[in-house]
């Protein structure tokens, strides 16, 4: 089904000029040089207030470690240290809840995934469903991955989703939507225009355990709210036909996680 649509896809991932969250400039670098593991510090000083080694738009992944790194690596590889994972994990699935404002991480080293700890989302715009096009004011939802880690977000700091991804892509082409979106990220500043927002602490560990784990190897998974308190339903007057068969790939994705059981701990909250 794919193959046979794949220019028209193609095409449809460089539509829209502007993305929801178009204050992360410049872009981000590719994964693939992001998966970098320095020496842990623990117990270092964190740098808040400390000018940056690099004026901004200049800074470097490698100089946001060095700035912010042996503080968020201390307070994170604590949370790991509590569940009994290693750190860096081999692993790692944020899951975004946009009714409950939630973000959970899980993660494992060679072992099954276990619940971290959970850290507020302090903005999220939108309403419950699928992001269908530029400007909707959306949060997506979906299953992602962490397209590129941006040192010189506006928002402080920021991680681009791969949205839309090639689900999204598809359904886009089918119903002629030409322009779906696109710049969605997990930032800090705790404004959102679509976007995941964390306050400025939070996004600087969640980046600097992105930069440890390798960005390939971590998942985001968008639901509408937990399908471990009432199922997903598609439910809502005005939602694609396709919305069941994503909340189908979402709650399996979640209830993966955590079978037969939601996390008890609410460590962020």
């Amino acid at each position: 089904m794919m193959k046979s649509t794949a220019k028209i896809i193609a095409g449809l991932t460089v539509a829209g000029a502007l993305g929801a969250c178009s204050g992360h400039k410049p872009s981000a670098p590719p994964a693939s040089a992001m998966a970098v593991k320095p020496q842990v510090q623990a117990g270092a000083r964190k740098t808040h207030g400390i000018p940056p080694i690099k004026l901004p738009g200049e800074r470097t992944v490698e100089d946001v470690l060095q700035m912010y790194g042996p503080y968020a690596t201390s307070k994170v590889k604590s949370y790991f240290d509590k569940a009994k994972v290693g750190y860096p994990p081999r692993e790692v699935t944020f899951v975004a809840l946009k009714k409950e404002m939630k973000l959970e991480l899980w993660a494992r080293d060679s072992g099954e995934f276990r619940f971290i700890r959970d850290y507020r989302i302090r903005a999220a715009s939108g309403v419950s469903g699928p992001k269908l096009r530029e400007g909707d004011m959306q949060v997506p939802e979906g299953v992602y991955r962490i397209a590129g880690l941006n040192p010189n977000s506006h928002f402080h700091l920021s991680m681009k989703l791969n949205y839309p991804n090639e689900f999204d892509l598809f359904h886009a082409w089918r119903e002629g939507r030409a322009d779906p979106g696109t710049d969605i990220f997990i930032h800090g500043k705790a404004k959102s225009l679509g976007c995941l927002a964390m306050d400025d602490e939070t996004i600087e560990e969640l980046f600097v355990l992105t930069a440890h784990a390798g960005a390939e190897n971590v998942k985001v998974v968008i639901a509408p709210h937990d399908p471990r308190t009432f199922p997903l339903k598609a439910d809502i007057e005005g939602l694609p036909a396709w919305t069941s068969e994503l909340y189908s790939r979402i709650s399996r994705e979640i209830k993966a996680l955590s079978p037969g059981s939601k996390p008890v701990a609410a460590a962020g909250l």
